[in-house]
């Protein structure tokens, strides 16, 4: 966690439907950016458990956004979530990878903390249970009430 919020830079991509989004669509709304790739272990492992944390915590004033940087596009996201029973999350891919770079993302997962004004709260390189009681207490004190 920073120990005060950091401005974002302005990072593009879209969702499942091709519909181009950015942060700032998520204003209002506490928002966990988990930036993976299908083809990245530790993420696959840790899917399953954001798909979770949206199924508890998922609503107006939270939301897990998994962004897929894959470069073979959607497709390869949806047969994964497919494959491994995702229901609760979004499909979201930024194919030119520029978002990762825009956030500084050294790793693959690299997951931030977003608050409602869309400024980054902390993040988290590497993988996470992220539906552990501890963790869903965390981001709960964390989320925007609404």
């Amino acid at each position: 966690m920073h120990e005060t919020p950091r401005p974002l830079p302005e990072v593009t991509f879209e969702d499942g439907a091709g519909q181009a989004l950015t942060l700032a669509s998520f204003k209002g709304t506490t928002v966990l950016l988990n930036i993976w790739a299908t083809w990245c272990v530790p993420c696959r492992e840790e899917m399953p458990t954001l798909d979770a944390l949206q199924a508890k915590l998922g609503g107006p004033g939270f939301e897990v956004v998994p962004l897929s940087v894959d470069r073979a596009g959607p497709e390869v996201v949806r047969k994964f979530y497919a494959e491994i029973g995702i229901r609760n999350l979004g499909l979201y891919i930024d194919a030119s990878m520029r978002a990762s770079f825009d956030l500084a993302a050294v790793g693959l997962p690299t997951t931030l903390l977003i608050d409602a004004e869309g400024q980054e709260l902390g993040r988290l390189v590497g993988p996470a249970e992220w539906d552990a009681p501890e963790m869903v207490d965390f981001l709960k004190a964390h989320q925007t009430s609404n």
